[in-house]
C-alpha cells in the first residue's frame, strides 16, 4: 500500500505539503498542487479514511435512510439509491445505506456518533416521526419527499400534486368523464406516505375543477388483487372509460384483465400510468405515462446536501415538474371523434 511519505518523495515535496494538498487547510501553489496530484494518480495513493476523518472532522460519508418495504416498488427506490451513490463519489463521499425500520433511532445514532457528514431520507411521510429529531440535531440533511410541514428542511421530489392534475387533464381533454385511479397498496396510504397522498390530492382537486367523476381505489398489485379491485370499480362505475395507475405492480394485471374482458386499449378505455419510462414502454400496450425522475431526484439530493456540508444555510423546496409522454394507451373517449 502506497504511503503519504512515498507520495511526498515522488513529488519532491515534504509530507506536510502532501497533507495540505489533501486537506485544503493551507494555500498551496498551483504548480506544487499539480505535481502532488500527479504523483497521487501515478502511485494510486488512497488516504487512510480513519486518519483523514480525525484530521478533518469529516467522515466523507453520507447516510442514506431507505426503508425497503414490500408495498413499495423497489426498482425505483434502488435507482434513486444508485444515483445517490454515484453522485456522492463525484463529491469524494461514500454512502452508508440504512435499510432497517429504525426510524428515529437511526437518525439519533448517525447524528450522535458522527458516523456520517450528512443524511438523506427517503420514504417520507406527511407527519414523519424522524423530522423533529432531524431539526433538533442540526445535522446537514435532505429529504427525498415532502412532509406536511417542511419548515427548516430541504426537500426534493417530483411535484406529485401536479402529476395527479396532469393525468386528469389529459383524460379530460380526450373526453373522459368517468375516471378510476388504481393506487398504491392500502398500507402506503395508512402511513400517509407523501407522494401517494399528494398525487391523490392533485387528482381529486383537478377532477372537481374539470367536472370529471373520480374513483380512487388502493390495490396490492397482484393479479388477484387487481381482479377484485377492477370488479369493484366497474360495479360502482360501469361507465368508467379512463384509468390512472400509480402502482407499477398493478399495470400488467390491469392490462391483462381489460384484454380478457374484451375492453380494448385505447379504443374502449384509456390508461395512464405514473411510473418509470422503461416500465411504460415495455408494457403490453405502450403506456401514456408521467415519468418518475428517480435519477434526477437522487442526484439533486446529494448536490443539495453537499452544499449544506460546505456551510450553506438556506433551506429549499425543489419540486421537479411532471412530464407526460403520450403513447399508445390513451385516446378519445368512446363516442367522441
Amino acid at each position: 500500500m502506497v504511503t503519504l511519505a512515498e507520495v511526498a518523495r515522488h513529488a519532491g515535496v515534504s509530507a506536510s505539503t502532501v497533507s495540505y494538498v489533501l486537506s485544503g487547510k493551507r494555500s498551496i501553489s498551483a504548480a506544487t498542487r499539480e505535481r502532488v496530484e500527479e504523483s497521487i494518480r501515478e502511485l494510486g495513493y488512497h488516504p487512510n479514511a480513519g486518519a483523514r476523518a480525525l484530521a478533518s472532522s469529516r467522515s466523507n460519508i453520507i447516510a442514506l435512510m431507505m426503508p425497503l418495504r414490500t408495498d413499495m416498488y423497489v426498482p425505483v427506490m434502488m435507482e434513486i439509491a444508485l444515483a445517490v451513490a454515484t453522485t456522492a463519489r463525484s463529491h469524494d463521499h461514500d454512502v452508508l445505506l440504512l435499510t432497517g425500520e429504525e426510524g428515529t433511532a437511526a437518525v439519533r445514532r448517525v447524528a450522535g456518533s458522527g458516523l456520517a457528514d450528512a443524511m438523506i431520507l427517503m420514504d417520507v411521510e406527511l407527519d414523519d416521526a424522524r423530522l423533529p429529531l432531524l431539526r433538533e440535531t442540526g445535522r446537514p440533511a435532505v429529504l427525498i419527499g415532502v412532509p406536511t410541514d417542511a419548515t427548516g428542511l430541504t426537500c426534493v421530489d417530483l411535484d406529485f400534486t401536479a402529476t395527479g392534475a396532469l393525468c386528469v387533464e389529459h383524460l379530460a381533454e380526450l373526453g373522459h368523464r368517468d375516471v378510476a385511479v388504481v393506487g398504491e397498496a392500502a398500507a402506503v396510504y395508512e402511513r400517509h406516505t407523501g407522494f401517494a397522498e399528494r398525487t391523490r390530492d392533485g387528482l381529486r382537486t383537478r377532477a372537481a375543477e374539470l367536472g370529471v367523476r373520480l374513483l380512487h381505489r388502493p390495490c396490492e398489485g397482484s393479479y388477484a388483487a387487481m381482479a377484485g379491485t377492477l370488479a369493484r370499480i366497474l360495479d360502482e362505475r360501469p361507465g368508467t372509460t379512463g384509468f390512472v395507475v400509480q402502482n407499477e405492480a398493478a399495470i400488467d394485471p390491469l392490462l391483462s384483465l381489460l384484454r380478457r374482458q374484451g375492453r380494448a386499449v385505447p379504443e374502449d378505455v384509456s390508461v395512464i400510468a405514473v411510473c418509470p419510462d422503461q416500465v411504460a414502454a415495455q408494457a403490453s400496450v405502450r403506456l401514456t405515462s408521467v415519468a418518475i425522475p428517480a435519477h434526477e431526484m437522487g442526484r439533486r439530493a446529494v448536490e443539495l446536501v453537499m452544499a449544506k456540508v460546505r456551510g450553506e444555510r438556506e433551506e429549499r423546496l425543489e419540486l421537479l415538474p411532471p412530464r407526460l409522454t403520450v403513447r399508445a394507451s390513451s385516446g378519445p373517449a368512446p363516442g367522441r371523434p
